[in-house]
């Protein structure tokens, strides 16, 4: 039988197909070309915001033709699917089963009835979020590994904590057991997952004490990464770890959402701009050559123009290799979606504008700052412009292309990075 997945979203529900497609893997069943030749579609969602909802339901809408000219079992499960249940499949009635965060151990029955051609009436809840044993997708020489999930935090406009529940980390042992997996499976880099990974504490044991114990096994496996970090949770003692350890990629992740200590306050980020700073300076001088990234929103409700302008000073200041941006989306069930002083929608879109063009100036800034110097690359793919060429990442996540066999791809290459084009670098390969 043939199997079939979409997945939206963020990294988390990338690891989270994996391991469900590693599950129908093992049990006998092979990838589809597409979902029109499938017997199960699965169906990963996100809800963080609406656009991403509303790009949802126009492809479950698309599948009841689909699914008229041929049949199939439809499974719709992740964030979007935990926050609307039972309303989801009122709607779309095509949609044979709705599988929240908290039921995906159940997925095995689902995939037992199909198999017989029968149907499960209902699927249950647990309590508590279970993770998966092993979420490394076939064939690939990267992957994800989540350690912990959920969201303690609650900032104002965000649904994450009310679709993935409160936080929860995964046991050391099994995070151990996972990394030797991935060893045998010959994986180069791997990138630990958590809604706020640095937050994560087993009985104790806190993240830079993860850390601690995960890299002396990694063997195979040279470079390290983590998603994603609270600015409120990056410790002194992983500042550290980030200066120390070669395994550690020079990156990180450090969503700082705007620059305007009433907005922050608003938002219920627990910190202000000037905190924030001092940890990037603090981080930078443990850590000189690291490369740092961010979310930041605009047009939460009440913004004003001299919040923008801060969130611009800051982003001056601060000099970000790149950034998600994005305006404010009203999330129903969040405190934010009962603030009042909503921007209206085009004004919205003309700061978020202002915001993108000085990061893209940025942005190049920094890029120029490292032409000339030769890195470590791991080639991830062939180039799609160019299939003489490749396209590989640094430790400091940028992305470079240059001209070299496809026999290199999945391997760490030096490259001299001699100019850039758009946001990307355009390298010569080196002597190893």
């Amino acid at each position: 039988m043939k199997y079939f997945f979409e997945t939206y979203g963020c990294q988390m529900n990338i690891a989270e197909s994996a391991a469900l497609e590693n599950y129908l893997i093992d049990t006998g069943w092979t990838k589809a070309e597409s979902e029109k030749d499938t017997d199960l579609l699965v169906i990963n969602t996100c809800s963080v915001r609406i656009t991403a909802e509303e790009r949802i339901e126009g492809r479950l809408g698309n599948l009841k033709t689909v699914k008229q000219s041929h049949p199939m079992t439809i499974v719709v499960t992740g964030c979007m699917a935990e926050r609307l249940k039972g309303k989801l499949k009122e709607r779309f009635p095509q949609v044979d089963y709705i599988m929240g965060n908290f039921q995906k151990k159940y997925f095995p029955d689902i995939v037992r009835a199909c198999e017989k051609g029968l149907k499960i009436e209902s699927i249950n809840e647990d309590e508590a979020y279970n993770f998966s044993d092993f979420s490394w997708t076939p064939g690939t020489f990267s992957s994800y590994l989540p350690i912990m999930h959920g969201c303690n935090n609650f900032c104002s406009y965000c649904i994450v904590p009310y679709v993935r529940g409160r936080e929860i980390s995964r046991k050391p042992e099994e995070i151990l057991e996972e990394i030797r997996l991935l060893e045998g499976k010959k994986v180069k880099e791997v990138t630990l997952l958590g809604q706020n990974v640095n937050s994560y504490n087993y009985g104790g044991l806190d993240f830079p004490g993860l850390l601690k114990l995960v890299i002396p096994e990694l063997k195979g496996i040279k470079w390290l990464r983590f998603l994603s970090s609270h600015p409120k949770d990056v410790s002194p003692e992983l500042i550290e770890l980030l200066g120390q350890e070669e395994v550690l990629c020079r990156h990180l992740h450090l969503p700082v959402q705007h620059g305007s200590n009433r907005i922050l306050a608003a938002m219920n980020r627990k910190y202000t701009r000037e905190q924030y700073i001092a940890l990037v300076n603090r981080i930078r001088e443990a850590c000189p050559d690291i490369s740092l990234s961010t979310d930041i929103l605009i047009g939460f409700p009440g913004e004003t123009e001299s919040d923008l302008e801060e969130t611009l000073s800051l982003m001056e200041t601060v000099k970000f290799e790149y950034a998600y941006m994005y305006h404010y989306n009203p999330r129903e069930g969040t405190k934010a979606f009962e603030l009042p002083n909503r921007i209206p929608e085009p004004e919205k879109i003309r700061r978020l504008d202002k915001v993108i063009k000085l990061q893209h100036k940025i942005t190049g800034e920094v890029l120029k700052n490292r032409l000339y110097r030769e890195v470590p690359v791991l080639v991830e793919s062939v180039s799609r412009d160019n299939p003489r060429e490749l396209l590989g990442r640094t430790g400091r996540d940028s992305r470079v292309v240059f001209k070299g066999p496809k026999d290199l791809i999945g391997d760490f290459v030096n490259v001299r990075l001699e100019e850039i084009k758009g946001f990307t670098y355009r390298g010569t390969l080196m002597e190893n």
